[in-house]
């Protein structure tokens, strides 16, 4: 019996709250070191509310801690480093507008800085403006960068500044809801794995998202408008890219160079140069996109194979489709093809399916994909009478794209009428914006 009561004497003292062990809530008003004191002062849990103000930086975090400005209350870096470093479990910063960091690229200077230690931090509802990088997420794990305002410089021409969010090494990141405008790229993630990033607008930007080496992640419901180039997803696998909207990007709405096995749906690309580029991409499905009004709708290069096309609607492209190959390519799945502007024919028993193939190029676009100069040529008689020849006897056609099924109708895909405001109010960056054009892909 002695036994039992003293285990039960022990139960009960290991539910009660151990005396100055719950979390605080603490006011911390500004003023030279008071931050950085209350931060070194505080315990694991307690909540630093920021008085209105401009609070002096910079600051790190080693402890489950949060940070909340309640969008009163500023952190100054004072141009060294970077203003926020995270390198605890558990932090959260919000409410803040968070400004002045350094200037270096070597060190990452940032708004905020997550480092390998970092995990399962909360960056939300914050104004991030003007430093060299917006987040660094730098190897940490499982962190959330959402609701934020993140603006950069202007000071530089644009390959040299930093980026919005970059993402090195990371774990399980999610970046959602962030209005992401200047600096050099939106998102560039690099070397990460299984991230999120969902729901973000880019404006004024290089790349709104740069994926390199990252796998088994997903790319949803973002909007990237008037940028140098909206989604460049390269050397990555497995990415679902899903609902997205590019609208007067420059040179490529969806660019896939060496990414394998990933799903593009839904997504709508208006007004580029090319609505998508793929160069050595394999394995990958395209279905229910809407490619409209650009130069070229897609270009599809460098031996990229077993994709499969199907649901995508092609619509007033200058130029539809272009391949160069020596073997057809069958750009439907499973009787199910694209729909195509320019094809005009029939569908007599109104199964939503042409009763007649649909075949983009012929010998004279390859001619002229390889020999600029033959342009002068195209509106003349001997350049029509081939193309009548090839029309006329399809044996004499060279290897291309084929959709055996091409639909009737095209998939829509509705602009909201805020985003179609943007577009049609904001000045792409590409119009004004330096930045060095040499592009490694643009010559194929």
């Amino acid at each position: 019996m002695h036994r039992t009561a003293a285990f039960l004497l022990l139960l009960v003292a290991l539910m009660l709250p151990a005396s100055g062990a719950t979390a605080a809530e603490r006011l911390v008003r500004p003023g030279a070191g008071e931050l950085a004191a209350a931060v070194a002062a505080a315990a694991p849990g307690d909540v630093l509310i920021l008085a209105p103000g401009q609070h002096q930086g910079p600051v790190v975090i080693d402890k489950p801690l949060t940070l909340d400005g309640r969008g009163e209350a500023r952190i100054d870096g004072g141009g060294h480093g970077s203003v926020i470093t995270i390198t605890g479990e558990g932090a959260v910063v919000r409410g803040l507008v968070i400004t002045g960091s350094g200037s270096e690229h070597e060190t990452i200077d940032s708004g905020v800085q997550l480092t390998k230690t970092s995990s399962g931090a909360v960056i939300e509802g914050n104004r991030i403006l003007g430093n060299l990088h917006g987040v660094d997420a730098h190897g940490s794990r499982d962190t959330v960068i959402r609701s934020n305002l993140i603006e950069g410089r202007q000071d530089r021409r644009m390959n040299d500044r930093g980026n919005g969010v970059y993402s090195w090494n990371t774990r399980g990141l999610v970046v959602q809801g962030n209005d992401i405008r200047m600096g050099r790229d939106g998102i560039y993630v690099v070397l990460s794995r299984d991230a999120r990033f969902i729901e973000n607008r880019f404006t004024r930007l290089r790349f709104a998202v740069h994926y390199m080496n990252t796998h088994d992640s997903e790319v949803s419901d973002n909007i990237s408008v008037g940028n140098h180039l909206g989604f460049a997803l390269m050397y990555s696998d497995r990415l679902m890219v899903r609902g997205n909207i590019s609208l007067a990007d420059r040179d490529h709405g969806l660019m896939l160079n060496y990414a394998n096995s990933s799903d593009v749906t839904g997504n709508l690309v208006r007004g580029a140069a090319k609505c998508v580029f793929i160069y050595n991409a394999h394995k990958n499905l395209l279905a229910g996109n809407r490619f409209e009004g650009c130069g070229i709708g897609i270009h599809f290069t460098a031996g990229s194979e077993r994709n499969g096309l199907s649901g995508n609607a092609f619509l007033g492209n200058r130029e539809q489709v272009k391949y160069v190959g020596t073997r057809d390519v069958e750009w439907s799945v499973e009787e199910q093809g694209n729909y195509w502007s320019d094809h005009p024919a029939y569908d007599l028993n109104t199964d939503g399916i042409a009763d007649a193939r649909y075949r983009p190029n012929d010998l004279m676009d390859h001619i002229l994909w390889s020999q600029p100069a033959a342009g002068l040529l195209t509106g003349s008689p001997a350049v029509q009478l081939i193309r009548w020849a090839q029309a006329s006897f399809p044996a004499v056609l060279p290897g291309g794209v084929v959709d055996s099924h091409p639909q009737t109708r095209p998939v829509e895909i509705a602009v909201p009428a805020e985003i179609a405001e943007i577009a049609a109010t904001t000045t792409p960056a590409w119009q004004n914006e330096q930045i060095d054009d040499f592009d490694p892909l643009a010559a194929h």
